[in-house]
């Protein structure tokens, strides 16, 4: 039998991630579980198919990678499979925003997704970054679930031509394994104290109650992930769940259309743009307004002076 206890703790927070992808972590992690190790490049090449790409700088553009399955800390799954910590890229983006050598982020995005917890943090952080620098996401291939959570969060989001971008939702997971322990023969007694301090366990058939409270939870993330998409790309929150792609990941250009992404473009080109001083739209409205304001008080300013002349 699997080991329940490390895998049920594994899947029970809600997801921000393409389902088959999870299912792809879960055997991972239960043949961990069981004993099984895998060395870093067989766990690398099964769950993402490709090798982390690293930091790096072109002149005054620094180039951060968002790979894989991001987790809320650095855990075995970052260290094994060069996935990401939302806790870890948090940091390294602040340091970024704060270096006065570098002059534009790009963030290199090709993600599924992963768990919820951190990833509304992460997005406040970079969106309330933007005006800094020119800040640009760019899906390189593919920017799905929290992973489009956070890089809409940029000052403005590319796709490369031949990439996904959206999968607006959150899942959680339960398994029922009352059956297969009655067919093993082995008949499991919880004895708890709490009324709900054991609602959801895998030993019996999901509960009603559980299940709405479940149901109840991802809710929750589910509104905080459409409310900060509709914040990121300046919409109303009910064109983020019907115009969306209302859980899909779409193509690039259509992408464009439906407002999830700003243009059709390369991590290279987008690079070259940013070098060649064409700053996104967002930052030069951004700009913009920053003069008008000061244009603003500096009138005031000239009007306060007359009246005591």
């Amino acid at each position: 039998m699997r080991s329940s206890y490390i895998l049920k703790a594994f899947v029970e927070t809600p997801w921000a991630i393409l389902p088959r992808q999870l299912i792809v972590i879960e055997e991972i992690v239960v043949r961990h579980a069981n004993g099984e190790k895998l060395d870093a490049e067989e766990v690398q090449a099964r769950i993402h198919g490709a090798t982390r790409p690293q930091d790096r700088k072109v002149q005054s553009v620094a180039i951060l990678p968002l790979f894989g399955t991001i987790f809320p800390r650095a855990n075995m799954m970052t260290d094994i499979s060069g996935a990401t910590s939302a806790e870890r890229f948090g940091a390294q983006f602040s340091e970024l925003v704060n270096d006065p050598e570098i002059n534009a982020i790009v963030l290199d995005v090709d993600s599924p997704g992963g768990q919820v917890n951190g990833i509304d943090e992460l997005a406040t952080r970079i969106f309330e970054a933007r005006g800094s620098k020119p800040i640009v996401a760019v899906a390189n291939h593919l920017m799905a679930s929290a992973a489009y959570w956070i890089g809409t969060a940029a000052d403005e989001v590319i796709a490369s031509p031949s990439s996904e971008v959206g999968s607006i939702g959150v899942f959680a997971v339960h398994e029922d394994w009352s059956a297969a322990l009655e067919k093993e023969g082995i008949k499991v007694s919880l004895i708890s104290q709490g009324k709900y301090k054991v609602e959801g366990n895998p030993y019996e058939p999901l509960a009603e109650e559980a299940r709405a409270a479940i149901h109840e939870r991802v809710g929750d993330y589910y509104d905080a992930f459409v409310n900060s998409i509709a914040r990121n790309r300046g919409v109303k929150s009910s064109a983020v769940r019907n115009g969306f792609g209302e859980g899909r990941v779409v193509g690039a250009r259509q992408a464009v259309e439906l407002g999830m992404a700003d243009r059709v473009g390369t991590i290279d080109e987008t690079i070259d743009r940013l070098l060649n001083g064409n700053i996104p739209s967002a930052v030069a409205s951004s700009k913009s307004q920053l003069t008008d304001d000061m244009e603003r008080e500096a009138q005031s300013l000239r009007n306060y002076v007359q009246i005591f002349k």
